[in-house]
């Protein structure tokens, strides 16, 4: 007997790179079957607060909001060393020196909450879809914008000037690799299931790493206007060994951002065991 299972992922390389196989059939699935939602992750965490999916992308920022009725798996997550995030604006500018309107890609996500824990004084922001947010910087509707995704990679394009890569920074303060996104699941499927996935998106990965030599089309298809360099490079920085497991170090640089944002009071304490078991 099939089971539905309603999965959301977003847009972004790293992600269909991870879940073509799953979702495409390159891998046997056995009794599961996916109805999948591709949309803007600030949406996916969104619909992870009202708990709408069984198994999710999310922002590590927004796992505190839901941690009573999700669970964090080893596999999809996305880690980048010394690379996150990157703050912009039209021309060069200390962020020390005043306070700034700073266009974000939602109040749960990882970016926003790197934000709040460098720099806590910058309060002035205004939320836009990650893809809108460097032409919000360019018509001067913010002084700043925080670009994830692709604008980390295009931003120069528009002629913008690089102020802050967040993971550069995070780096810094903590040698630690940055925790930016994750999948998670419902607690409601159940031990047995959720493992049950957990081993189908690892397959699902070692699948696309082993014939990831050329780009396939379900990335292409869902990768906006990226060109094949810039899906890529995507790719390359954040899926890697902690896409596949987690593990001891990745579950403590986890724990130590979330402890970091509860800290600042920026994100709810999380009571609840927050992984896989």
């Amino acid at each position: 007997m099939n089971r539905t299972i309603k999965i959301g992922i977003s847009p972004c390389p790293n992600d269909t790179f991870t879940f073509d196989a799953l979702l495409n059939a390159k891998i046997d699935t056995g009794e599961y079957k996916f109805e999948v939602f591709v949309e803007d992750v600030e949406l996916l965490n969104k619909r992870s607060i009202d708990n709408q999916l069984d198994i999710t992308k999310l922002s590590f920022g927004a796992y505190p909001w839901i941690a009573d009725n999700y669970v964090i798996l080893d596999s999809g997550s996305a880690l980048g060393f010394g690379v996150g995030p990157v703050l912009v604006a039209r021309e060069k500018c200390q962020l020390n020196q005043k306070k700034y309107r700073i266009g974000i890609p939602g109040k749960y996500t990882t970016a926003n909450l790197l934000m709040s824990i460098l720099f806590p004084e910058q309060v002035d922001k205004e939320e836009y879809l990650f893809s809108e947010i460097a032409s919000a910087v360019k018509s001067g509707k913010v002084d700043l914008g925080l670009l994830i995704h692709e604008g980390r990679f295009t931003y120069e394009d528009l002629g913008l000037k690089l102020i802050h890569d967040l993971g550069e920074l995070w780096y810094k303060k903590t040698t630690l690799p940055i925790p930016l996104g994750c999948i998670v699941a419902s607690r409601d499927l159940g031990d047995k299931v959720s493992n049950d996935i957990n081993n189908l998106i690892r397959l699902s990965l070692n699948y696309a790493l082993e014939h990831g030599s050329a780009i396939s089309d379900f990335v292409k298809d869902n990768a906006q206007e990226m060109n094949d360099d810039v899906i890529k490079k995507h790719i390359d920085l954040y899926v890697n060994e902690y896409s596949l497991d987690l593990g001891i170090k990745g579950k403590e640089v986890v724990k130590f951002m979330l402890k970091e944002g509860a800290n600042l009071r920026v994100i709810p304490q999380t009571n609840s065991p927050i992984f896989i078991e």
